[in-house]
């Protein structure tokens, strides 16, 4: 490959004390003409090296078939007697919206599929109304989540005049007369605006069908709600629900998982100068979730609880101080907490394994509910407080199913709503064990592979980590495995420090200085897998994602040694410089700042990028991008990719692969996808000398 040679003009920073060195700082001017010219030229060598390997047509052929055996159905919600839901079945590239109504008949409301364009349009998000007459989607293109916000009528299919953009990551209430509701949207920007101000300043609105959207009202923000704090990068939401009269003013502090909720009659919000909010918790009451009906409402807390406790406390009268407790603290992890006609329903985390619990209103201990099979808990729903609650499940093994829990009857069975998936995976096992890391902390690991596969050291082995924001790596079907089972392959994923398999505790054990655990726990794990013989270092690829190139990206540059592959997707790589990206504002919770010293070398452990060395011999590299990437922009990967092509001394391949009408993975296209693993697989296949039938 004559892959192209970026331009090295070293920078400078110099931090309580201690100097950075950034040789490719330039490329943050990602709309430049030389930053485009240069990741065009990476992206066609990539495309050409990829395009080339044996057996790639082969392993992507595949793959299409194993992900167009059965549909695939999530995103669940349940209003009155409608179930709605996103549906892909095979040969569509993405999910549209459908509606299963009472009778049984499902009926497709929006399908992105038949709109023509260069960029495949995605549904982001969708709420339907009170009555599931309406429903309020956002759509975008080429997996920008650009967001704007359309409304349909679902019995006639028609599609309102009404497009709202600037509505990412949005939160849409609607009012009990089942035409107005309220939505999150940041303003609009001028030309020349930092990107550091994209995803500032948001506020809520409330809009009335058949209205100007550009009259709107705020109705809950910053400077606008007496006795409310909402920050710059806070996102300031109205949740309005048909169990209670009291509203939700909900401020979520960017990425931080602890929230701050006040709470006001609904009858205030004819004028929001004048709500009585009052204020039920803060950050430091460590609150991560909640659910309300009637004057009560339920909190999920961690404080003196690091697996979480369910406590209440009045709206009319809060007093968090002194509130009662419902759920204590027990050895499984409280996921999350719903309220299902006269009980209160727990999503737990019980070792890896999800598990149901109810535990009445009126009070009385947590029970356990019977679950069809060990596995985890992908999502639920029910209509507001109905105590019929749709319950998805899946496994490393076991394909979604959607159950229907009757909470108050105590049983769970199978809705025939989502079909099994055809494929055989009874040929394939998996094994959830705990490996020791460095310090003796016993990390889980779990690991699937083909039954039969002789211990000789000499199977391919893909190591999976996340470790950050206090998300799980729980059991989940990925067809398109079947394919490196196909070929051998071992995929392991370990549950490293950073995410929240064990709780709140586990969480902070990874994040900020203590990111070096997160890494460590990565490269233990693979220490592991060679030990018991799974695999060895010529045989063994690391791959990690988004937040997860901390972990891969760490994990390269501490031990170039130990891999024949590090696949890095969407990675953050340059985590000293990623709070100056869009996205990087909302992150500071998590990642921390530059502006203090704390945070500064909390950031300088994550940050791979400006730890790579000249001379070193580092394994085959392939890095991910999305050219329209609004969570990790470009040029984090860029920045990667061209520092490591300048400093190994191995030859092997350090590839940039762009998708330029994709982001950070939501909006993508089945085919994309596909694209994508086949290229990842026989990069392995090649590196590790596997040849692909």
């Amino acid at each position: 490959m004559q892959q192209p040679v970026a331009r090295v003009d070293v920078v400078r920073d110099t931090y309580f004390g201690t100097t950075i060195e950034d040789p490719y700082r330039w490329m943050e001017n990602w709309k430049s003409e030389e930053f485009q010219a240069w990741v065009k030229g990476q992206a066609a060598c990539t495309r050409a090296y990829l395009h080339a390997l044996p057996g790639r047509d082969t392993l992507l052929a595949q793959l299409t078939e194993l992900t167009n055996t059965a549909p695939d159905l999530h995103n669940f919600q349940v209003m009155g007697d409608r179930v709605f839901y996103l549906r892909r079945d095979p040969g569509e590239n993405m999910a549209k919206l459908v509606v299963r109504l009472p009778d049984g008949q499902e009926k497709t409301l929006f399908d992105p599929n038949v709109i023509e364009g260069e960029a495949q349009t995605a549904i982001d998000w969708y709420f339907p109304s009170w009555d599931g007459r309406y429903v309020a989607y956002g759509i975008s293109q080429g997996g920008s989540e650009s967001s704007v916000l359309h409304v349909l009528e679902v019995d006639s299919g028609a599609i309102l005049d009404l497009a709202i953009p600037h509505t990412e990551f949005t939160h849409v209430s609607w009012l009990e007369d089942n035409r107005s509701f309220a939505y999150h949207r940041f303003p609009e920007r001028p030309a020349g605006t930092p990107e550091t101000e994209r995803f500032r300043d948001g506020c809520t609105y409330l809009h009335r069908l058949g209205e100007d959207p550009a009259n709107d009202r705020p109705v809950f923000g910053a400077n606008l709600s007496v006795g409310v704090e909402v920050g710059r990068d806070d996102y300031p939401f109205l949740i309005i629900s048909p169990l209670s009269d009291w509203m939700i003013g909900l401020v979520v502090h960017g990425d931080l998982e602890e929230q701050s909720i006040y709470a006001a009659p609904r009858s205030a919000l004819a004028d929001p100068a004048t709500t009585p909010w009052k204020k039920i918790c803060d950050i430091e009451d460590e609150v991560a979730g909640y659910d309300l009906i009637g004057d009560t409402i339920y909190l999920r807390t961690h404080r003196d609880a690091p697996r979480y406790k369910v406590i209440a406390t009045s709206l009319p009268q809060p007093d968090v101080a002194h509130a009662t407790v419902i759920v204590p603290e027990s050895k499984a992890v409280i996921e999350g907490i719903k309220v299902a006609g006269d009980y209160l329903l727990l999503d737990d985390l019980d070792g890896g394994i999800g598990r149901l619990r109810r535990v009445k209103r009126s009070g009385g201990g947590p029970e356990a509910l019977p679950m069809p099979f060990e596995g985890s808990i992908t999502e639920w729903a029910n209509a507001p407080g109905s105590a019929e609650v749709l319950v998805g499940m899946a496994s490393w093994i076991i394909s979604p199913h959607l159950y229907r829990c009757d909470v108050s009857a105590g049983t769970i069975e199978d809705t025939g709503i989502y079909p099994p998936s055809p494929l055989d995976f009874s040929d394939i096992e998996t094994h959830e064990v705990h490996y020791p890391a460095r310090d003796g902390t016993l990390i889980p690991l779990s690991i699937i592979h083909r039954k039969g596969l002789k211990l000789d050291g000499n199977n391919p082995t893909l190591l999976e980590g996340y470790g950050s924001y206090g998300i799980n790596m729980t059991p989940f079907f990925r067809p398109r495995m079947k394919a490196w089972y196909d070929l051998g392959g071992v995929w392991a994923v370990a549950h490293i420090r950073g995410g929240g398999e064990y709780g709140k505790a586990w969480h902070l054990a990874g994040k900020g200085l203590n990111k070096g655990n997160t890494i460590t726990d990565f490269i233990d794990a693979a220490e592991y897998l060679i030990a018991q013989k799974y695999t060895s270092t010529r045989r063994l690829a690391g791959e990690g994602g988004s937040a997860g190139g901390i972990t891969t990206g760490g994990a390269l540059v501490r031990r170039p040694d130990l891999w024949a592959v590090m696949v890095m997707n969407v990675p953050v790589a340059n985590a000293l410089r990623f709070e100056f990206t869009e996205n990087g504002p909302p992150n500071i919770p998590e990642f921390g700042s530059v502006s203090t010293e704390e945070g500064f070398r909390g950031l300088q452990i994550m940050d791979a990028y400006t730890k790579v060395r000249d001379g070193v011999a580092y394994p085959a590299v392939l890095i991910t991008a999305g050219a329209n990437d609004p969570r990790v922009v470009i040029w984090q990967a860029a920045k990667m990719a061209a520092r490591l092509q300048a400093a190994t001394s191995s030859g092997k391949p350090v590839l940039l692969r762009v998708e330029f009408q994709g982001g950070h993975g939501m909006g993508s296209t089945q085919q994309q996808f596909n694209e994508e693993y086949a290229d990842t697989f026989a990069f392995l296949c090649q590196q590790m000398g596997i040849k692909i039938e």
